[in-house]
């Protein structure tokens, strides 16, 4: 890359120098050339010296970077245990996107676990290296916990994080086990259960609590749970009766089994939106019609559209940010990539690392009334 930047740049300093020295000697020039092709000529060479800066700086830029990542690993931290739906889309994503970024490092992804991936993204923000060598993968929620006033332990601010995007925009549901006896959501409102969660803001933890406060539904949450996978074995062996918040596209990845066996049952949807897939299956959204509660509910339930975020630390230097966001997006559109998700029945509809800034902007500015309603619908209580 340094060896094409090298050829690259003498090239257009001599047509740019050649520019200046016409413009020094315009008399010259113009009198083989009527006064407005002549300006227009002149026009015409400055608009291709511009562009040829551009380039020329794009490039130093790319082998910049390129010599930076080169026989380097970035680390991909993940905020849950092996075998979930955050694991599995981490994975892949690390499987592909080394080829998309300049001197084509290699991606390490490792599990850290706790506290609804809270503990990944505090060491993301206050541990890991701000060279553009590691970034995280870790639950939504955790990023707006803070406004709703679930801020012991966090150890960030999220809008400082450098944004790489979303994978998916998603729809998460409540299931429960057959032998539970929750079939639908007036089941769920009369009939007594317990849902199993991670805790820590992940959303198996958050959407249950609010389901119980704003509907005042009859259930007991045990938290604790390292990610999915345990909530699912917890299921089966009827620790708990079903969960909350479990993404519909890691259901139909990891557990298809448990749906094409009519081992569960699906009560609600969580999102904006219902899934396509499930127009039999009610949607939080529609469970009230108060302005004060929706709009509660659509500040709560909007951390969906960023449902699979990546993020690098704050202070990463903006050109290899700029080298790992065009990177994510490249892999976005990789046919591997595409392909292998399809195979694992994983969900792409990518959200850009600037939406991803823009949308906790409009979060963080949500009006007063709204904020305090949903902060106490998703404070923890016994």
């Amino acid at each position: 890359m340094l060896a094409a930047a090298s050829v690259l740049v003498p090239t257009f300093v001599s047509f740019c120098s050649t520019l200046s020295y016409e413009r020094r000697n315009q008399r010259d020039t113009s009198n083989l050339f009527s006064p407005s092709v002549a300006l227009d000529l002149t026009f015409l060479r400055r608009i291709r010296c511009n562009a040829g800066r551009n380039v020329k700086s794009a490039t130093l830029a790319a082998a910049a970077e390129a010599d930076f990542y080169s026989g380097k690993t970035i680390q991909v931290l993940i905020g849950f245990s092996a075998g979930g739906g955050y694991d599995i889309y981490a994975r892949t994503l690390a499987r592909h996107m080394g080829r998309h970024i300049p001197g084509n490092p290699r991606l390490i992804p490792q599990n850290m676990p706790g506290a609804g991936s809270l503990k990944a993204v505090n060491y993301l923000y206050n541990v890991a290296p701000k060279d553009g060598t590691a970034f995280a993968g870790f639950a939504p929620g955790v990023v707006v916990e803070p406004l709703l006033g679930r801020s012991e332990g966090m150890q960030f601010e999220a809008p400082k994080l450098t944004w790489l995007g979303s994978i998916s925009q998603e729809v998460s549901v409540c299931a429960f086990m057959k032998a539970a006896g929750i079939r639908t959501w007036h089941d769920m409102q009369t009939k007594k259960y317990v849902i199993g969660a991670s805790g820590g803001g992940a959303e198996s933890d958050v959407f249950p609590n609010v389901l119980r406060k704003l509907f005042d539904l009859p259930l007991k949450i045990v938290t604790g749970y390292p990610g999915g996978t345990e909530i699912i074995l917890a299921m089966e062996r009827h620790e708990v009766d079903g969960r909350c918040g479990w993404s519909w596209t890691s259901l139909l990845s990891r557990s298809k089994a448990l749906i094409d066996n009519k081992q569960i049952d699906l009560t609600l949807q969580i999102g904006l939106q219902k899934e396509k897939a499930l127009p039999e299956v009610p949607l939080i959204m529609d469970l009230t019609d108060e302005p004060l509660k929706k709009a509660a509910l659509k500040l709560i339930v909007s951390r969906q559209i960023i449902a699979r975020p990546f993020a690098a630390p704050p202070g990463v230097p903006d050109e290899r940010a700029r080298a790992l966001r065009a990177a994510f997006d490249a892999t976005m559109r990789d046919a591997e990539f595409l392909g292998e998700a399809k195979a694992l029945n994983l969900d792409v509809a990518p959200v850009g690392g600037a939406e991803v800034e823009a949308l906790l902007k409009e979060i963080y500015a949500s009006p007063s009334e709204v904020v305090k309603l949903a902060t106490e619908l998703v404070r923890e209580t016994p």
